[in-house]
């Protein structure tokens, strides 16, 4: 089933991009899902043709057609977050392995971007689930509902593997977005994750240097190829026991599956890959039980005023179990030092 939706533009909305524009007014569609819809066609402005990026005027009469409300990244669910820190302006989350960060085609719901859509939005929704209040018995007119909240978009600047859990930062404002992802670009943000590796990492310190690129049609895709993209990754051992050891681990670049890929050429595959470490592939217990690959430490300049925060997440339970199994200890939770 396809609905027919129209808008009309006011003075105020005057300059506005079409998608912004459309944006504010479809909770239930992203910015990207928006533009796909124009881009398709499904768009006209006055009877004409749209683009994403076309200027809005007071008084345009905007058609759409799109498709009934299926769940995507921003249809809200009461997920459970770890939020470490929240302000206006930003949050930051520690998501928990097996956690998909955006709905992908054949996964709709449960996903990070629904539980933040939820937790950004819920004084909204609570709002909007209300029921009208009754009317005065002294007066001739009904009691006014209060207008809801304006609606939060979560802007996800950047992302972890779904079996990856850490730390990550979520914009709550377009402006924080907009800087916080040129930091990012910028390489001014600091991350370290933690690892545990497999076998007994001989040095101390070291760094991987070894391009990746994308290899064949078979998974995994990404691989170390010499005509791929520069790769640098820093190890820095912080435990040894048994046949594995933990290691911190600060990616130079960001390429796809960097670290996991960093560490199986080094000889020392991440403990629970199912791609990069033939002893985890078609394994379901024991050491297996997850990628043992977490985003420990972030450090940025806050988007407003330029003050540099830093955030550290535990080892996660289940990791250090796996470590203690090796007959590795660990203190303060597996912190960073």
């Amino acid at each position: 089933m396809q609905q027919a939706l129209t808008f009309h533009s006011g003075v105020g909305d005057a300059g506005l991009r079409l998608d912004v524009f459309l944006a504010a007014r479809l909770e239930q569609l992203s910015r990207m899902g928006i533009a796909h819809l124009i881009a398709a066609g499904a768009c006209t402005v006055n009877g004409d043709a749209a683009t994403a990026g076309q200027l809005v005027r007071g008084g345009d009469v905007i058609a759409l057609l799109m498709a009934e409300t299926v769940p995507n990244a921003m249809t809200p669910e009461a997920l459970p977050l770890q939020i470490i820190y929240e302000d206006a302006e930003l949050m930051v989350v520690d998501k928990q392995a097996g956690l998909l960060v955006h709905p992908t085609r054949g996964i709709k719901t449960g996903t990070l971007a629904n539980g933040l859509v939820y937790h950004l939005n819920r004084l909204r929704l609570a709002s909007n689930n209300q029921t009208e209040p009754p009317s005065s018995p002294t007066s001739n007119s009904p009691i006014a509902k209060p207008t809801p909240p304006a609606f939060v978009r979560p802007g996800i600047v950047h992302r972890l593997d779904r079996a990856t859990s850490g730390l990550m930062v979520v914009a709550k404002t377009q402006r924080a977005l907009g800087i916080l992802t040129r930091h990012f670009h910028e390489r001014r943000v600091k991350k370290s994750y933690l690892a545990l590796v497999r076998g007994r990492v001989g040095a101390d310190e070291f760094a991987i240097d070894a391009p990746i690129g994308r290899v064949g049609a078979e998974r995994p895709h990404w691989r170390v190829a010499a005509a791929g993209k520069p790769a640098q990754t820093h190890l820095r051992v912080l435990k040894r026991a048994g046949g594995v050891t933990l290691a911190e681990l600060e990616p130079l670049t960001g390429r796809t599956n960097q670290l996991r890929i960093h560490c199986a050429h080094a000889g020392h595959a991440i403990v629970g890959d199912e791609w990069y470490d033939e002893a985890s592939i078609g394994a379901t217990n024991g050491v297996h039980r997850r990628l043992c690959l977490h985003a420990a430490r972030l450090a940025f300049n806050h988007p407003t005023g330029g003050a540099w925060l830093e955030f550290v997440a535990p080892l996660p339970e289940e990791m250090q179990a796996l470590g203690a199994d090796c007959g590795m200890l660990f203190a303060d939770g597996g912190l960073i030092k």
